[in-house]
């Protein structure tokens, strides 16, 4: 795996006002590599899809677009067990005033010694005190 992954930069390719050029060279650099992102990422994606479906944001045709790129991509779900979001992920969100589904995309950097590809500020800033890289940014 050459990065993690969250719904952020994943998402931004789906909406035009969200896109940056750091989250196009992510998508870029999957072309040419792989990712790996959380157990919760197929379900956030499929929410924010649904939630700007619902808002008018996008039409359902192109949320099923961009579904179908997504399925795509070179995106490996990280296999989880139990313990790991219950102790593990829980503390590193914990210690990093995170939410359990950041803490699990900053887990997985940590763990396998690899960067995270995020436009979460937030998300950024912890990881980045946790001595992780990060791609992405604007």
């Amino acid at each position: 795996m050459n990065f993690v992954l969250d719904a952020s930069i994943a998402l931004s390719w789906a909406f035009e006002d969200e896109r940056t050029k750091g989250a196009l060279a992510v998508l870029d650099r999957l072309r040419r590599s792989e990712a790996v992102t959380s157990a919760i990422w197929p379900l956030e994606v499929a929410n924010a899809l649904l939630s700007a479906e619902r808002a008018g944001r996008i039409e359902p045709e192109a949320a099923n677009r961009f579904s179908a790129l997504i399925l795509e991509l070179p995106i490996v779900i990280d296999p989880v067990e139990r313990r790991r979001p219950l102790d593990v992920v829980r503390h590193l969100a914990r210690t990093h005033a995170l939410s359990a589904h950041d803490g699990s995309y900053l887990e997985i950097a940590l763990r396998l010694g690899i960067p995270l590809a995020t436009l979460d500020t937030r998300l950024g800033d912890e990881a980045r005190a946790a001595g992780v890289g990060l791609l992405g940014g604007s």
